[in-house]
């Protein structure tokens, strides 16, 4: 059943001879100097124009740079490689290869106030929070290249892959995080990365064995695949550890912001023309945004329900009509008070966002 299963997905007819392969993906064959070249030429202006997609929160341009990233290509080599027990070098392309972007991301952070808030920026904070389901997505994707290179016919799909599989936008946020010496966002946005370069890896290796690429070894280095192993065991638990905790914390996120509406909903309910609109979480900061025509209610009544809903100590800030963002306090404090501020600003309890 299986052995029919993968006839279908990578019929022999179509599958890419083992000269071909490793002339696409293994750097020091054939004209080694020609495509090193290329290589780093194509990471570098590829670095440039994902650092200035992410500066300016350009969706657009930060495509164009995924599309022209060579980085996926000593990646697979990493998995042919291990396939055929060779070393090919692959591994320090990749090395060197990341510490060259995130190098990139680290300078163009200079352009940026330092009071800049990351966090507003979509481009990194879409990246700096991975969770479970982007393995996921990530395995799938790394399926869908390594299928692509082994066959002949889907060959034309390598740019969606290019796009979906993130590689060189993460390393860049990296940088960038670290010129700003935001250590946890720059962590998430490397954890990323590792969760694809996992990916291509392990799926180009499940592929090209499938593929019966290893049958061409001829002189196999002792151990070489134990480590291989060992080392894709290591960086999948790396990987996994911190990605399963980041989407607990997200669940636990979901369950306190629906707990803040619902509460939120009951305080205002004595006024038929107040609603809740949103409730959102920035910075470990809860966000309750309300419209109402008339007065709030108290706000010790708002933080006197949310205990034992959320955790003690979490700041409540209440975005209300009229112009006016109040800090409510922190749940559980008796002490905490309440007023009315400027709108734009909050109160000195808070936590200050994007770092």
């Amino acid at each position: 059943m299986i052995s029919g299963l993968r006839d279908r997905i990578l019929p022999a007819a179509q599958c890419r001879s083992m000269y071909d392969l490793v002339q696409d993906l293994d750097l020091s064959a054939g004209d080694a100097t020609a495509k090193r070249s290329a290589f780093w030429t194509m990471l570098t202006l590829s670095s440039v124009i994902a650092a200035g997609g992410v500066i300016t929160d350009s969706t657009a341009t930060v495509i164009g740079a995924m599309i022209i990233a060579p980085l996926s290509t000593p990646i697979m080599g990493i998995a042919l490689g291990s396939v055929q027990r060779q070393r090919t070098g692959a591994g320090l392309y990749v090395l060197f290869g990341c510490l060259l972007v995130v190098g990139i991301g680290t300078a163009f952070s200079a352009v940026l106030p330092q009071n800049y808030d990351l966090l507003s920026n979509s481009q990194i904070s879409g990246r700096t929070s991975p969770g479970l389901l982007d393995l996921v997505s990530a395995l799938a994707t790394g399926l869908a290249g390594a299928v692509a290179l082994g066959r002949r016919d889907v060959a034309a799909v390598l740019p969606g892959v290019a796009i979906a599989i993130s590689l060189v936008p993460p390393l860049v946020v990296t940088g960038v995080c670290l010129g700003h010496l935001a250590w946890w966002l720059a962590l998430g946005a490397l954890v990323l990365f590792l969760s694809n370069l996992f990916a291509l890896v392990f799926a180009g290796m499940v592929i090209f064995a499938a593929l019966g690429y290893r049958s061409g070894i001829t002189e196999p280095i002792r151990h070489s695949a134990r480590r291989t192993y060992i080392a894709l065991a290591l960086l999948f638990a790396a990987v996994f550890v911190p990605l399963a905790a980041n989407t607990a914390f997200a669940l636990l996120l979901n369950t306190w912001t629906a707990r803040v509406k619902v509460a939120a909903e009951q305080w205002l309910s004595a006024d038929p023309g107040a609603s809740v609109t949103s409730v959102d979480v920035v910075s470990r900061t809860i966000y309750v945004h309300v419209r109402t025509p008339g007065d709030l209610p108290p706000l010790n009544t708002l933080l006197s329900d949310l205990e034992g809903q959320v955790p003690d100590g979490i700041p409540i800030v209440v975005d209300a009509t009229r112009g006016r963002r109040i800090d409510a306090g922190r749940v559980g404090d008796k002490d905490g008070q309440s007023g009315s501020l400027p709108a734009g600003t909050v109160g000195s309890q808070l936590d200050p966002g994007g770092s």
